[in-house]
């Protein structure tokens, strides 16, 4: 009688899992991706040309600001002002230095938003568009300074302008340095719209803070893409406050639109078609 393998238990699954973990086909991170919310592995290509929208769920991916630009104005319309302003270490802020150079590796950009004169449809326009791969999009003394120079530039040349927000608020290293952007950048909108210059916003997720604070509410058309948090502050930190549960949905973009704090919910792949709609109602002439 033998007694080899006695003990062995045949058939058990969990003995062949390295093997076929040897024999799954690795795919290179930087082909692919994960949906959060459905959790279906995409193509990155195939997201990018469904402009940065899930094929499966429609969860809306975080878009660079320059591939937002791309999708939203006339080719080779786009001139840059201000590129080459970044941040400085002021406070002397612990490790500042050391996050601004992995932002600025991580987005491709010198700052949290990128500005300047284009057209859109035809009709030209002064533009920003926030950049959420930027520390969130936060603002900072030259995120403040950038968008104040557009408006006061938009103003002088008679320009209407079209705002992409998104951040997580002002940024802390910079202090009350940060905080004094909102009534700076809030200066140069009043004198933009004293001028009887239009002003749009599209709100993105996530819009919170000294952002939301400021210059992302005070257009004269406030829109939004579909689920977006907009608020000034979080959720959890209301609940934590008050110590009570919040409504489902609360400080999305649909609580906000049916509580008349936005204007209207437009989806990704419509907003161009739907600005220009908004630039020829307010009587902006083409090429002007």
């Amino acid at each position: 009688m033998t007694f080899k393998n006695l003990f062995k238990q045949h058939n058990n699954q969990l003995e062949n899992l390295g093997k076929a973990n040897e024999n799954r086909t690795n795919i290179p991170n930087d082909l692919c991706v994960i949906c959060p919310k459905c959790k279906k592995t995409l193509f990155k290509r195939e997201v990018a040309l469904n402009n940065y929208v899930c094929n499966e769920c429609a969860f809306y991916f975080k878009i660079p600001a320059r591939a937002r630009l791309n999708i939203l104005i006339d080719p080779d319309s786009f001139i840059e002002l201000n590129s080459d302003m970044t941040a400085v270490n002021l406070l002397d802020f612990p490790e500042y230095d050391e996050k601004l150079k992995t932002a600025v590796h991580k987005s491709g950009e010198n700052e949290a938003v990128i500005t300047g004169t284009a057209a859109l449809s035809g009709y030209r326009i002064a533009v920003f568009i926030m950049d959420p791969i930027f520390m969130t999009g936060s603002m900072g003394t030259v995120v403040g300074e950038k968008i104040t120079h557009l408006f006061e530039l938009a103003a002088e040349a008679r320009l209407p302008v079209i705002g992409y927000t998104v951040s997580g608020g002002a940024r802390m290293q910079e202090g009350i340095l940060s905080l004094m952007q909102m009534a700076k950048v809030s200066g140069a909108v009043k004198r933009h719209s004293d001028a009887g210059l239009l002003y749009i916003t599209v709100l993105t997720d996530p819009t919170t803070g000294g952002v939301t604070a400021s210059f992302a509410m005070l257009g004269d058309i406030t829109l939004s893409e579909p689920n977006a948090l907009i608020c000034f502050a979080g959720p959890r930190v209301i609940e934590q406050t008050i110590r009570q549960k919040l409504p489902e949905g609360f400080q999305r973009a649909e609580f906000l639109y049916e509580k008349g704090f936005i204007d209207d919910i437009i989806e990704r792949k419509d907003q161009k078609e739907y600005l220009t709609k908004l630039l020829k109602i307010h009587g902006i002439k083409e090429g002007e």
